[in-house]
């Protein structure tokens, strides 16, 4: 995967409405089918819990395929792609601590991995104005880079391509 430049507020604009759109749709979907149910099939001891699930399901199941067919749309292009870094992110995050025990042996691989990482979480972070942990990461950062000259790696963040893992 590649970094992209992507436009905050757009990007923000954008997340905003298919944030606001997935709650109106989840609600009146699950509503609207939940009591087309209980009206097509009342139950005499009054529990609709199996149909108000069975609507907000059904309601789900709408938001994901409709999202799944829009998400290649120019409007999507910044939602996708946020979406998409942090898939990767969470993929690198789960095997963390095994990377950064290869990175400090000397594994350029890893190291690779790990800036990757690393430039990701600092441009998702910047892009959701969260910015509590830039020094931690900068401080991971430093780390990386003196495994880096310790081993004679040079570090470039379009090594890895997200199929490494």
């Amino acid at each position: 995967m590649k970094f992209e430049p992507i436009d905050k507020s757009r990007y923000r604009n954008h997340l905003n409405k298919v944030i606001i759109a997935a709650i109106v749709v989840l609600t009146g979907l699950s509503l609207g089918s939940a009591q087309l149910l209980i009206y097509l099939f009342p139950d005499s001891d009054g529990s609709h819990f199996h149909w108000n699930l069975s609507g907000v399901i059904f309601a789900c199941i709408v938001i994901a395929v409709t999202l799944n067919k829009i998400k290649n749309k120019p409007f999507m292009y910044e939602v996708y792609y946020v979406w998409r870094l942090k898939q990767h992110l969470n993929l690198i995050n789960r095997k963390q601590s095994t990377l950064k025990k290869q990175a400090a042996e000397g594994n350029s691989q890893s190291m690779q991995i790990l800036h990757f990482y690393y430039q990701g979480l600092r441009k998702l972070w910047q892009l959701d104005d969260n910015t509590i942990t830039m020094e931690e990461l900068s401080i991971w950062q430093k780390e990386l880079e003196g495994f880096a000259r310790k081993y004679n790696v040079k570090l470039n963040k379009d090594e890895f391509d997200g199929g490494e893992l």
